[in-house]
């Protein structure tokens, strides 16, 4: 049961990631790229997340709260590709990349699972319950 909730989380990530690639405006080729290396990440940012290495920030980021190098380079990674997709739908809707990536926040607090790592609007880490 547990592993059919996993799934359907990673999907709705995945399809909330699709939805969010539509405002793009970066070519096909780049966007479709960021896609493929988020999607092929996800399980194991999931599985950092599950294991309390790994912290959702408030502006929409992976954090480190361990200090494993391995960890570190995950992390640097994705966030690199986050902060492409930030900057796109900024750049598309007329805001900050900040703006995004605390709306973003918000999201992916809302969805986290039980016992994954987030950060309040006012930098204090809490496990969610």
């Amino acid at each position: 049961m547990r592993t059919n909730s996993i799934i359907n989380t990673a999907v709705k990530a995945l399809f909330a990631l699709v939805l969010l690639t539509a405002a793009f405006n970066l070519n096909a080729g780049t966007k479709d790229e960021i896609i493929a290396r988020m999607k092929e990440r996800l399980p194991a940012v999931e599985k950092l997340k599950d294991a309390g290495v790994v912290g959702e920030n408030n502006l929409g980021y992976l954090q480190v709260r361990d200090n494993s190098a391995d960890t570190k380079n995950a992390v640097d990674t994705e966030n690199n590709d986050r902060k492409q997709v930030y900057a796109a739908i900024a750049a598309k809707n007329g805001v900050a990349a900040e703006v995004v990536g605390k709306r973003r926040a918000i999201k992916i607090a809302e969805k986290a699972k039980k016992d994954q790592w987030l950060q309040d609007d006012k930098g204090e880490w809490y496990q969610k319950q």
